[in-house]
């Protein structure tokens, strides 16, 4: 009994408080239960939570929220190298994408995970679970644009900011031949803003998805698209616990006036 009161406490803290504090309202869930292409086992991190497929060998979403740097944020040097995840049946290793073409791309970006929650959660975002394969100029020049403004600029504008990201794959993804295991490479990526709804400030979000071949010079505002869009795309459906009808509108309208994007799109790419 003892042994069994403790599994239980176990599961009750991980289900009911570990994994909720990290995600809002509510967890992505897939459209399609019979649909293997959807299916993903929850893996919690320092920082961040994924929901990571061992069948596609990337993270179908990954969730974080961003806050303000604070003044005394630690500068951390980044890992040479991504570690294997003990907990991925897919054992995708850092080695698997070298010659491969195509970057180990962050879905939770280093920079946040480091200047926001230490050097754990940095480690933890160089874990396999957490990459999919992004072509360099994707990766290096405007993925990177995105991820300096949603946390110098957006999480600075409104105090905290929920984010969600993810790959998007076709119906017949080519694989990263140079991996043991299997690993698709996605078509495109999304990213799915909100901001906390409170008494008297209604939520707000924003979305993008970028393809696989952009030249990296492109302005963000070209790639903005509703979260009903990213929902079809992916299989996914995301902010289920919100009230029907403000999920309806947060997800059917693209709303960009709160998010000052005119004059936040030319933002240099310089993150480490």
């Amino acid at each position: 009994m003892p042994l069994l009161t403790l599994v239980l406490c176990g599961y009750g803290y991980e289900m009911l408080i570990a994994r909720p504090v990290l995600m809002y309202q509510g967890s992505p869930q897939a459209l399609s239960t019979f649909n293997i292409n959807t299916w993903f086992r929850v893996l919690r991190n320092n920082g961040f939570i994924v929901g990571y497929s061992d069948f596609r060998g990337n993270p179908l979403w990954v969730e974080y929220a961003l806050t303000p740097v604070p003044d005394n944020a630690p500068s951390l040097k980044r890992p040479s190298h991504f570690q294997t995840d003990w907990r991925g049946l897919n054992r995708v290793s850092h080695d698997d994408y070298t010659k491969s073409g195509f970057d180990r791309g962050h879905n939770a970006p280093n920079h946040a995970m480091s200047m926001l929650y230490g050097k754990y959660a940095q480690a933890d975002s160089f874990l396999m679970t957490n990459i999919s394969p992004q072509r360099p100029k994707l990766n290096q020049q405007i993925w990177q644009r995105l991820e300096e403004m949603e946390l110098s600029l957006f999480a600075k504008n409104f105090g905290k900011v929920w984010v969600i990201t993810g790959p998007i794959f076709s119906h017949f993804p080519e694989t990263i031949v140079s991996s043991l295991w299997h690993v698709d490479i996605p078509k495109a990526f999304y990213k799915i803003y909100v901001t906390e709804e409170t008494d008297s400030k209604p939520a707000f979000a924003l979305a993008f998805i970028m393809p696989q071949t952009v030249t990296g010079k492109e302005s963000l505002s070209q790639f903005i698209t509703s979260i009903d869009t990213v929902e079809a795309q992916t299989g996914l459906d995301f902010l289920s616990d919100f009230e029907d009808k403000v999920e309806n509108h947060l997800e059917g309208m693209i709303e960009t006036a709160p998010w000052n994007l005119n004059a936040l799109s030319k933002i240099p790419t310089h993150l480490p």
